[in-house]
């Protein structure tokens, strides 16, 4: 595997971990207070879509020109990295509070006990949370699936690491019975913002004709530069945090 296919294969499978956590939060609290069977059904009918969401985006990325291509699905990956990185940068400056899958938990946990529940073996609000919190979770990692397969032809190897990402984060949530609080969210959404800038800033000049010297290798220098100017930037927002707090 080529440092580019593993960068690949990181990057997708920490997008789909932190996805995943939350996806997992809202099925545990409607599964536990009301009915596995609807839940799981509910992520059972999500998958199909999310599964024939990147057949379709996938087939129709990789009928466009090359250079078409990788403009197409570098500008995907800087808008998708910048909303990352936005968030993290803000969460890492103490502008925007961390997000807490346990206070997430008995949030749903709460609505879920107060909604109505219709009799019979069926729970209609087991299966429509469950199939929402997996399909809007699951949209955005689904996107960058195909995305960075279709730039390589490595769909393969970005599904494989997306379905290793649920299936650890799956295992790690029902092992412990309780939402992965201690998950450092943050940081990871942080490393994968990073990364699909990275990759997105690569694609797009690759694909207007620029010759990156080095090829894939450029990356190596690509990716730091980001990181750093990320780091710039949380930096940057916590002393504007200071000044508007001592003004």
């Amino acid at each position: 595997m080529s440092a580019t296919q593993a960068g690949l294969a990181v990057s997708v499978f920490l997008a789909c971990a932190v996805e995943a956590v939350e996806a997992l939060t809202i099925v545990m609290a409607v599964g536990h207070s009301r009915s596995w069977r609807s839940a799981m059904s509910g992520v059972g009918a999500a998958t199909v879509v999310l599964v024939a969401i990147v057949a379709v985006l996938g087939a129709a990325l990789t009928s466009l020109p090359i250079h078409a291509l990788r403009i197409a699905v570098g500008a995907l990956l800087l808008l998708f990295g910048l909303q990352w990185l936005r968030k993290a940068v803000l969460r890492a400056a103490g502008l925007k509070a961390l997000h807490d899958e346990r206070s997430a938990y008995e949030h749903e946990l709460a609505a879920a006990r107060e909604a109505a529940r219709a009799a019979g073996a069926w729970d209609t609000y087991s299966f429509a949370i469950a199939f929402k919190g997996v399909l809007l979770e699951g949209l955005e990692v689904a996107l960058i699936v195909v995305t960075f397969g279709a730039a390589r032809h490595h769909t393969g190897l970005a599904a494989a690491a997306a379905g290793f990402a649920v299936a650890a984060v799956v295992a790690a949530g029902f092992a412990v019975r309780a939402p992965l609080a201690r998950v450092p969210e943050n940081t990871m959404k942080f490393a994968v913002g990073v990364m699909l800038c990275s990759y997105g800033i690569f694609w797009v000049a690759d694909g207007a004709g620029v010759s990156w010297p080095g090829g894939d290798a450029i990356l190596f220098a690509i990716v730091p530069l980001v990181l750093a100017l990320s780091v710039l930037a949380v930096l940057g927002a916590r002393r504007l945090a200071g000044q508007r707090v001592s003004a």
